[in-house]
């Protein structure tokens, strides 16, 4: 096909632009998700579309400057679509929903310490059940918790982790992590804050390769059809259990990096996913 014979003009876009249809046709698959979270959660069109006019005259802002030229109210209008008077009512800058709840950053510390440290991990290179407390100083959870701040007990962050389903308490009294990485069972604001991280860096990644970013991003799925539920079954823990380890590997390497080589200012961010439903389906819902 004629890439040109598939844009099309739309209500609302730029004056003279035409809008690639393909893009509008995938624009609308991946924001179903979202929409659903948003109807769910008591979240209206009209706060939503307010909030976009404030994050698209941001990225306007930040990202579509010209050399030398600064960036005028009229430009950030003609760019956005956003009229002049709502303009300078939404100069200032979203919420920065990269800051995680407090108990977030420390508890994502916490996990990858016990995922990527020697003493806390089994001849597997999985993280081990840790006694409570341990009187000849070997692991334990207290000084897994020491290690990373000497201002937090360990009993408060077994609680707090108990409530969100992070680990358990098996019957030889030692806690046992129930998950590779920090993704709440329980607790609405410490999901919610990795939805926007993760899927804003794998947004961001599949941005820069749809726009020909050089280097590219790996990027990558596995897809198969036509499978039962006992199938389904079966590649879902295959994928948890490969998927694990290659996260565990990630993130033992990248704590030997950082300690390693001082000064870097950059991050990086690696995933994994599986997810399984009915096919020929616009509005799919999870099945395992």
């Amino acid at each position: 096909m004629n890439p040109e014979a598939s844009n099309q003009a739309l209500p609302g876009s730029a004056p003279g632009l035409a809008v690639n249809s393909a893009l509008v046709r995938a624009l609308t698959h991946l924001l179903r998700p979202l929409v659903r979270l948003l109807l769910a959660k008591g979240v209206t069109y009209p706060y939503l579309a307010n909030l976009l006019k404030s994050i698209y005259l941001d990225v306007a802002a930040s990202d579509f400057t010209l050399a030398g030229k600064r960036q005028t109210d009229s430009r950030l209008s003609l760019l956005t679509g956003v009229h002049r008077k709502d303009v300078r009512r939404l100069a200032s800058q979203p919420e920065d929903a990269d800051t995680p709840p407090p108990n977030v950053s420390f508890g994502a510390r916490l996990v990858a310490r016990w995922c990527g440290t020697g003493d806390y991990l089994d001849e597997a290179g999985r993280p081990r059940p840790l006694p409570r407390f341990a009187a000849d100083g070997g692991p334990s959870f207290e000084r897994l918790v020491e290690e990373e701040s000497k201002d937090i007990r360990a009993r408060a962050v077994l609680d707090e982790w108990l409530r969100l389903g992070l680990v358990e308490v098996d019957a030889a009294d030692r806690v046992v992590l129930r998950t590779g990485a920090f993704v709440p069972e329980k607790g609405f604001d410490e999901k919610v804050f990795y939805l926007g991280r993760n899927l804003h860096d794998h947004m961001a990644a599949a941005t820069h390769n749809v726009l020909d970013g050089q280097p590219p991003f790996l990027d990558r799925i596995v897809y198969s059809g036509g499978l039962d539920p006992a199938a389904i079954a079966e590649l879902a823990d295959l994928s948890e259990r490969l998927g694990m380890d290659a996260l565990h590997t990630i993130n033992r390497r990248a704590r030997e990096l950082k300690k390693s080589r001082v000064g870097g200012g950059l991050r990086m961010t690696f995933g994994i996913y599986f997810y399984s439903t009915e096919q020929a389906t616009h509005d799919p819902k999870p099945r395992i």
